[in-house]
């Protein structure tokens, strides 16, 4: 692999879709700061306003299973395009929502746009990049954490002007990354094979790809949990929240580009994991055991373990099974971004009806069972060992500088 000058030096079409991953990413955090004031503003409870994540990630959960179908039959630049215009539009729709349930159906068709554009750009990027496929990774779960980082921002930013304003301003950055996309991207070329609706979920019966799919669900549950009903029991201003969710993005970022490289050369993998799930369980009970300030800082310092974890479960489960990697993220991300869909409704109802700190017990239990599920499965995992040696031992060959 190259030295992390090479990460750097990439083709300007693998820097148009980071920018264009970055945008999307955006998505994901861009509501927090608003939650409370889109609930003000439609008049709903905070788990009617929940369903914003929830009907966007169940959407594409579900979605992830055509992507790599629809990408090996119109290659990955116009699949990326159709993604970036079904973002664009439904974007610019939500901040024409008259009630909750509108904005909710809009957030659906939002994540049918983000699963197309997301799952293709990865392999765009692992495609197009120079440095190999990890450095690749690495790029993307950059853009990863610079959106999640910066949509925060964006959106209290906008939010506080009005809590329609985060939703237009994402569909012009969108229309931005449309032009980079169709101007710097050449056409790429479509696959030699075409891909099955069904082979992704026939990828998941590789004992490897699905014990980490399934360990990711768990860890997206308590990832979501934090990130969907936290901006509830904060009580700031889209300013504050803003702030709060931007600290916990940059750990996201530099937890993922130079916390977990390291961290996987010298004990490995899957003992990152281990750490990073069991890191992110103690800021969870951390929250949930603390007074204001605790609550802040504990949300932040969870940004550390998500970066690990966002980095290595995605290199994880490119390389644990012998599927195309479209076809392993495909399945993959099926069944991790259920996680996502299922946390914030169910960690803002807990919150509503029983009490604030269940949600984040109940996210804590989920990494305990994230960590259960690696250690019973451990000997599907085997390969991974095998993959992080022969990274080692790359980087000891590679020129220093």
């Amino acid at each position: 692999m190259q030295s992390g000058g090479g990460i750097l030096r990439q083709p300007m079409s693998v820097w148009a879709t980071a920018f264009a991953a970055v945008v999307a990413f955006m998505g994901i955090g861009l509501v927090d700061p608003i939650l409370p004031s889109i609930a003000q503003g439609l008049k709903a409870t905070p788990s009617q306003v929940s369903l914003l994540f929830t009907s966007y990630f169940l959407v594409t959960a579900v979605a992830m299973l055509i992507t790599g179908w629809v990408s090996s039959r119109i290659g990955g630049k116009r699949t990326l395009m159709a993604g970036l215009a079904l973002v664009i539009v439904f974007a610019a729709l939500a901040g024409t929502s008259t009630g909750v349930g509108e904005l909710v159906g809009f957030r659906a068709g939002w994540g049918l746009g983000n699963a197309l554009f997301v799952a293709t750009a990865l392999a765009v990027i692992v495609g197009a990049a120079s440095g190999g496929a990890e450095a690749a990774i690495i790029l993307y779960e950059a853009a990863l954490g610079l959106g999640i980082s910066a949509g925060p921002l964006v959106g209290a930013l906008l939010g506080d002007w009005n809590w329609r304003a985060p939703f237009f301003g994402t569909a012009t950055l969108m229309a931005v990354g449309f032009v980079l996309i169709v101007t710097l991207l050449r056409a790429t070329p479509k696959p030699a094979a075409r891909i099955s609706l069904a082979a992704p979920i026939r990828a998941l019966a590789h004992g490897g790809l699905s014990t980490t799919a399934f360990t990711a669900l768990f860890y997206n549950f308590a990832f979501f949990t934090v990130l969907a009903f936290t901006p509830f029991i904060l009580h700031m201003s889209p300013y504050g929240i803003g702030a709060v969710f931007f600290g916990w993005g940059v750990c996201v970022a530099l937890a993922s580009v130079f916390g977990a490289p390291p961290l996987q050369r010298r004990i490995g993998s899957v003992n990152v994991l281990h750490l990073s799930l069991a890191l992110l369980a103690v800021f969870q009970i951390g929250i949930a055991l603390s007074g204001h300030t605790g609550i802040i800082v504990f949300t932040v310092l969870s940004g550390i373990p998500i970066g690990l974890n966002n980095t290595v479960f995605t290199e994880s489960a490119m390389e644990v099974s012998d599927a195309p990697r479209p076809v392993a993220s495909a399945g993959y991300n099926f069944v991790r971004w259920m996680g996502g869909a299922l946390a914030p409704f169910i960690a803002t109802k807990l919150g509503e009806e029983i009490g604030v700190a269940v949600p984040y017990a109940l996210g804590a239990a989920c990494c305990l069972a994230g960590m259960a599920i690696l250690y019973v499965r451990r000997h599907h995992l085997r390969v991974l060992t095998r993959v992080d040696a022969d990274h080692a031992l790359q980087d000891a060959a590679a020129p220093a500088g």
